[in-house]
């Protein structure tokens, strides 16, 4: 008989949703629904939906394989886990001694954000003196922002949201990418009348719906939020007596302020300044104001000083003093891990060079500043990441992935784009088939999923192969030898919390810091307990000052020129998530095929119909895809959203981020997805697929 058992959604999503898995038999699960948690509410989105489609995919790997033709090809032999097992520890071995032990980098990324499987590499990477690796390709440019501000990563409790008259949803596309977002803010318009408004350079489905939608231009957030604190002080609706108590020069940020009025910001942001005005008078009127930012600021090179500029609002106008007023980025600051049992921290020695994760196509080309002047990569172990369709400058990426002298392991479920390029590929579990804990940034809940099924073929998780890969290289630490169950039971006892067996009788605990604490009402995380207005960006990594002190924009953008007139944003797609569910049939009949979303008028200009091919370019590479005009569109953007396959585009064959740079963004790194100037022309090509 089918039978309900409760789970938690693995996938880099700040909702990290609680689900009622239906179990079929030892080896089948049916339906997928959310669970009753406070926050999530029963509320799924329809990628984990359909997720038996995922799990019984056809198309998974299942048995371990050598390659068996030339890299890239996808040809295959297979073997058993102890050939394929011996063979990665002899190579590895072999590199290291050669090379030394930085010549091997193990390669991670969010395929899940189970603590467990998610960060266990770095335990085997620390005791071996492998290359450690800078994890910059999510969150660090955002992060950077709000702790220059704030000076800890937490915010305002999200479901706070239901109680808010004013909610802006800034840089972010909850309808497709976090739904329970949408869930507070519906309530709040249904119970309280509350106003919705959207900051996004195009129309995605959450400005669809929203009372007012701002489309700026891509990267000019910061000229936005300067002009309407500059309201707050000129209209009088600065909270003189709030910033006095909680924050840094005051008096310096008006007169900065003074000359950064809505017109300034209209010529910068390609928005009217009456609809400038207008969004001013309705943020600074309202005490209960909620700003939810989203990870669109964490994809470009001015994304930490928009994020800065951002939390610079709620603190002019004392809204962090309000229920359902303030913001919030993400929650990630309020857990109290010791995760040294996972990570083997003890191991951890910072001479060890950390290579940046989204300069992997330089890293595997040989640049020498992004090898920190050391040697290079000879050795990749893969896991939990699809960098040669995900990371920046994706030629570059596959390009490295091609050299004859780099070994490298893929563990992976699908036969991914980087897949093809393995030496070993190993067959990996989903997370209904493994024991983890998990946090969210989204919410304030830790959860533990247990396993609810059996894993396919041969498939092992990412706790298994670290320990598999320790026993042969001689590593004897209790760790090694401890289930996932029983290592994520040490760590949540370790941290202070409930151990496993009580975790999965109560599902999830709520760690919601008070409301004091939550609003930064107790203080903000900088040592003098002040907001700080003026941001000290050296401390966070920009020593050459190129970042400005107080809120402001800087012209950091790839801009747009005359042969690159065109600006692209990189968007998420409802239906995928990164690469993941590209494989899935629903997924991908729902999402149709790659387009780029462009003003009709710069249809007009450039000669590019409705639906018909277009090319877009620039000296990194070329995509062929089909035009979609979308009226209302800010002219001179372009948008494409998902990471879709490269197979799934025409011409040239390559997918979006063969575009995108692995220049790193300002003030420590990341990678600036929607921040890319290309060219866009009509495609004479018929495709073979029309």
């Amino acid at each position: 008989m089918p039978e309900t058992r409760a789970s938690v959604c693995p996938h880099d999503c700040p909702s990290t949703c609680a689900l009622d898995v239906e179990v079929l038999d030892e080896r089948t699960i049916g339906t997928v629904r959310g669970a009753d948690n406070p926050y999530t509410a029963g509320v799924i989105c329809n990628k984990v939906m359909r997720y038996a489609e995922r799990v019984h995919h056809p198309d998974r790997v299942l048995h371990p394989m050598l390659r068996n033709g030339p890299k890239g090809s996808g040809l295959f032999r297979r073997v058993s886990w102890d050939e394929a097992l011996d063979r990665i520890v002899d190579s590895f071995t072999q590199v290291a001694a050669r090379y030394g032990s930085e010549a091997v980098w193990p390669y991670s990324s969010a395929g899940t954000m189970g603590l467990v499987n998610r960060d266990g590499i770095f335990r085997l990477r620390h005791a071996m003196r492998w290359s450690g690796r800078k994890g910059t390709i999510c969150s660090t440019i955002a992060a950077a922002g709000w702790t220059a501000g704030c000076g800890r990563v937490t915010g305002v409790d999200p479901r706070e949201m239901a109680v808010a008259d004013l909610n802006v949803l800034w840089g972010t596309n909850p309808v497709s990418t976090q739904v329970n977002v949408m869930s507070h803010v519906t309530r709040a318009r249904k119970e309280r009348g509350a106003k919705l408004v959207v900051i996004d350079p195009y129309r995605t489905g959450s400005a669809a719906i929203a009372d007012m939608h701002l489309a700026l231009r891509p990267g000019t957030d910061a000229a936005l939020a300067c002009a309407v604190m500059h309201c707050a002080f000129r209209d009088g609706y600065a909270d003189r007596d709030y910033m006095a108590r909680y924050a840094d020069h005051p008096a310096a940020l008006e007169m900065h302020l003074a000359t950064r009025g809505p017109e300034w910001a209209a010529a910068i942001t390609g928005l009217s300044v009456d609809a400038i005005e207008e969004f001013a008078r309705l943020y600074n009127t309202t005490p209960r104001a909620y700003i939810r930012a989203g990870f669109g600021f964490t994809r470009g090179r001015n994304g930490a000083v928009s994020m800065h500029a951002l939390t610079c609002l709620p603190t002019v106008t004392g809204k962090w003093r309000h229920e359902g007023g303030g913001a919030l980025w993400n929650n990630r600051g309020i857990y109290t891990w010791d995760k040294s049992l996972i990570e083997g921290t003890a191991w951890r020695d910072p001479s060890v060079r950390e290579l940046d994760m989204s300069r992997i196509a330089s890293i595997l080309t040989g640049d020498p500043e992004a090898l920190l002047g050391g040697a290079p990569v000879h050795a990749l172990l893969v896991q939990s990441g699809n960098p040669a369709s995900v990371c920046p400058d994706s030629n570059r990426v596959r390009e490295g992935l091609l050299r004859e002298d780099l070994f490298t392991v893929v563990h992976e479920q699908f036969m991914t784009e980087t897949a093809l390029y393995a030496d070993v590929l190993l067959p990996a579990t989903m997370f209904l088939e493994q024991d983890d804990i998990y946090q969210a940034g989204g919410h304030s809940y830790i959860q533990i999923g247990r396993k609810v099924i059996e894993p396919p073929g041969e498939a092992r998780s990412n706790h298994d192969l670290i320990c598999a890969l320790a026993a042969r290289l001689g590593l004897d630490d209790a760790t090694f030898h401890m289930s996932g169950l029983e290592l994520a039971d040490a760590t949540l006892r370790a941290s202070g919390y409930p151990g496993a067996e009580e975790m999965t009788e109560r599902r999830w605990i709520d760690v919601q810091p008070p409301f004091e604490r939550a609003h930064f009402l107790d203080g903000f995380g900088h040592s003098d307990g002040r907001f700080h207005f003026r941001a000290d960006w050296r401390a966070l990594g920009d020593t050459e000052g190129k970042l400005p002190s107080f809120p402001d924009w800087v012209p950091l953008v790839d801009m747009a020129t005359e042969e690159r007139p065109m600006r692209l944003v990189a968007a998420p797609a409802r239906q995928f998530l990164n690469s993941t569910f590209t494989e899935t049939p629903n997924a991908r009949k729902r999402e149709g095929r790659p387009q780029a979303l462009i003003a009709p008028e710069d249809g007009v200009r450039h000669g590019i119909a409705d639906g018909a091919l277009m090319r877009l370019g620039n000296l990194r590479g070329e995509v062929v895809l089909h035009a979609r005009h979308i009226p209302g569109q800010t002219p001179g953007t372009v948008v494409v959203e998902s990471i879709w396959p490269a197979a799934s585009f025409g011409g040239a064959g390559h997918g979006i981020n063969v575009l995108t740079s692995d220049e790193p963004a300002l003030p420590s790194g990341g990678a600036v997805f929607h921040d890319t100037a290309v060219w866009m022309r009509a495609e004479k090509t018929v495709l073979a697929a029309e």
